[in-house]
């Protein structure tokens, strides 16, 4: 059952400056306790539950309530009760949700990391961690996020194609276009910036996160996903160009 924790004690009557909403979502109550009072000590808000089926439902709520502030940041275990968290995470990305996700888990294989990444994660953390650790990322996680919504034109348009950041949506000479999260964010960050060249490495850092331990082709695999969904003849690119030695541009 969803629960929002109060502040401890000795916070209660300090002043925090206006925090930031962070949903918890682990079934493990010592760990979800700890992970709680680590954040709350740093002046975040924090709603905490143990199933993945309470964390859709509650973000829900969330959604369809006016006086309620969004969640800027989802803490998401994988192996849950009832609704897991890759299958948590595959819905909020389906329905458009952008809302930053750092999966903590017991599965470190490299397999189980990039899987969780490719679902929709934007970072991933095996248990046990450092508590320090845990709370740097999701500072630093959140300050990406504040970053990424400063100065949001309602659309952005080159030639035949036009994307709306705020809508998460595409259209490609009048025609919506299914993206996959990751690569509604590469579209995204490479129409921010038409011209510039990014090398593999820096899109896996914008796109994928600093610590991304899978190979840096996922890279080439996504920018040849949008090829074929935006590109009249993705063998001759017109949009998402190849940089010979340096990367890709877009334009």
């Amino acid at each position: 059952m969803a629960t929002l924790e109060a502040p401890p004690h000795s916070l209660q009557h300090q002043e925090i400056p206006p925090s930031h909403r962070i949903l918890v979502v682990e079934d493990e109550v010592s760990i979800r306790e700890t992970i709680v009072l680590s954040l709350q000590e740093e002046g975040y808000e924090v709603y905490a539950v143990d199933d993945g089926r309470d964390a859709l439902a509650l973000l829900q709520e969330f959604s369809e309530d006016p006086g309620q502030a969004a969640v800027d940041l989802i803490i998401l275990d994988i192996m849950l009760p009832q609704v897991n968290g890759l299958d948590v995470c595959r819905s909020l990305r389906f329905g458009g949700d952008n809302t930053p996700i750092l999966i903590v888990s017991a599965k470190g294989s490299e397999m189980e990391k990039v899987t969780g990444l490719e679902v929709g994660a934007d970072d991933y953390i095996t248990k046990p961690f450092s508590l320090k650790e845990l709370v740097a990322r999701c500072r630093a996680m959140i300050r990406r996020q504040g970053l990424a919504g400063n100065n949001i034109a309602p659309f952005r348009k080159f030639r035949d194609l036009v994307l709306y950041p705020q809508e998460c949506r595409v259209l490609m000479r009048g025609e919506e276009v299914n993206l996959a999260p990751k690569e509604f964010r590469l579209l995204e960050l490479f129409m921010s910036y038409p011209r510039r060249v990014w090398s593999r490495e820096q899109l896996i850092e914008h796109i994928w996160g600093i610590d991304f331990m899978g190979d840096s082709k996922t890279v080439d695999v996504h920018i040849r996903w949008l090829r074929e969904k935006l590109e009249q003849d993705p063998s001759q690119p017109e949009y998402l160009v190849t940089v010979r030695g340096f990367g890709y541009r877009f334009g």
